[in-house]
């Protein structure tokens, strides 16, 4: 029976012949199928896989070097274009629609030689910390079925963490790749603001969005951030710095580190005891290691989550205007001769009510009366945000902080409470507020059974320092 440890590893048994790619989509194929109820699967693509596995392996019969994701199978969050496959969102509103086009992340994919075996179950429209908000229902995270797998790129997370695929693509806009990945015990990584291209990625808050990564080892996720990393002319936010080779770079960072931690983070009341006590356990076991760990004083950290909620919900507000049911989306079937009252009810029926809410927050901080007040001030946080974060860079590598304030919460534990639910961000957010590349990193258990894990970010276009730092704090941890 096929066992999947790293992507170097299926490498060589490929060269070796030991296995095939086909064999390989038989396995995960029969995983997930026996792992149905996890409903991690928006949709799989079972006989394109098979297809796909046998030219793969027909074309390795001449010799050639493999491509970096040679028969790497990787699953894909439903908000990413693949042309020809529907894309949903995980919403009703776009229930029937087939994109048109490839992500530039998807195309990156497939000329790496990727098997792409399905789309994978999040919040609707990306909007949630729980993946309690997909039209589809909720996933259920693998280690207890009784407890959310984070969100929004739930789907993502179980998918890696249950074995149904060996890596895959999330998006974060605040958390959304990192937190899932706390919660399932995988590695999550956020990029920075811009490495990647946003082509075909269906928006949320487009300063925010960002394309991440799930994996269960540093390697993997270097190999495929090279693959989907780097300029893109259908994306003008993108970066045209050029991509380094992380994987072959990971061994090669300083031995000593300068670590930083925000004291009111650690010490922040919403904090589990268990969590805050392992990290500052943590930390001092890499300061035994000769590495400087400081606690830093941050004032704007009561500020985080409040400014992200009202340019994220702005952003959302403009972004999801063109879902009509004109142009595309959900129609409803009820007539009506009234054109306002025909958009109201495509609206109504095709939104979930996270989305309505986040909708209704974004139209009314953008509003005439209220715009310089909230809107206006937002953004001057957001760059004293940036600016206090570039400081902070000087004098240190890397901030170290909790990824979320709890383990994996009960199903319906914070549904009715949506404050509770926004606050579950007040760690990841911060990130993508600076546009900074972050990872989550399943270091410990919590004695109720489930994991959690420290998160590590660094400077903005420094993710080869932060996969190399990634490296080093795993062996910590052990």
């Amino acid at each position: 029976m096929f066992s999947f440890e790293s992507i170097a590893q299926y490498h060589n048994e490929l060269k070796k012949g030991s296995t095939t790619c086909s064999a390989v989509v038989e396995f995960y194929l029969l995983e997930i199928e026996s792992k149905r109820h996890l409903n991690a699967f928006v949709e799989v693509y079972r006989q394109e896989a098979v297809e796909r596995a046998a030219e793969l392996d027909a074309r390795r019969k001449d010799g050639s070097p493999l491509e970096p994701l040679h028969g790497v199978v990787v699953g894909i969050k439903d908000v990413l274009c693949y042309k020809g496959h529907k894309v949903t969102a995980s919403s009703r509103m776009l229930a029937n629609y087939t994109a048109s086009y490839n992500a530039t992340a998807i195309t990156k994919l497939l000329e790496a030689g990727a098997i792409i075996i399905g789309s994978l179950n999040c919040d609707e429209f990306a909007m949630g910390s729980s993946n309690e908000n997909s039209y589809y229902g909720p996933t259920l995270n693998a280690h207890d079925n009784t407890r959310v797998p984070g969100g929004s790129s739930g789907g993502s997370a179980v998918a890696v963490q249950a074995n149904l695929c060996m890596v895959s693509l999330g998006s974060d806009t605040g958390g959304s790749v990192r937190q899932p990945a706390d919660f399932c015990g995988i590695m999550g990584l956020k990029p920075s603001y811009g490495r990647v291209s946003r082509y075909g990625l269906i928006a949320y808050a487009s300063s925010f969005d960002q394309i991440g990564i799930f994996g269960k080892n540093i390697p993997d996720i270097s190999r495929t951030l090279s693959v989907i990393a780097g300029p893109d002319q259908y994306d003008s936010t993108v970066s045209q710095l050029p991509v380094p080779d992380y994987a072959s770079g990971l061994q090669n960072g300083p031995n000593k580190w300068k670590f930083a931690y925000f004291r009111d983070a650690v010490e922040h009341p919403s904090l589990d005891p268990v969590i805050k006590e392992s990290l500052l356990n943590y930390f001092d076991r890499l300061r035994s290691a000769g590495h400087t760990v400081d606690a830093l004083e941050f004032p704007l950290l009561e500020y985080i989550v409040p400014t992200y909620y009202i340019l994220t919900t702005a952003e959302a507000s403009s972004n999801l205007g063109r879902f009509d049911g004109v142009r595309y989306g959900h129609r409803t079937e009820l007539e009506t001769g009234d054109l306002t009252d025909f958009y109201a009810r495509n609206r109504s029926e095709g939104f979930g009510r996270e989305v309505k809410r986040r909708i209704m927050l974004g139209s009314f901080v953008l509003s005439a009366g209220y715009y310089d007040a909230y809107f206006t001030k937002a953004q001057q946080v957001r760059r004293q945000l940036y600016d206090q974060t570039q400081l902070i860079f000087k004098d240190y590598d890397v901030i170290l902080s909790p990824t979320a304030p709890t383990t994996a919460f009960s199903f319906g534990e914070k549904s009715d409470d949506p404050v509770a639910m926004y606050l579950g961000d007040i760690y990841t957010v911060f990130a993508n507020l600076a546009g900074i590349p972050g990872i989550s990193l399943p270091l410990f258990w919590h004695n109720n059974g489930m994991p959690f894990g420290l998160q590590a970010m660094t400077n903005q276009f420094q993710e080869l320092s932060l996969l190399q730092v990634s490296e080093l704090l795993v062996q910590h941890a052990h």
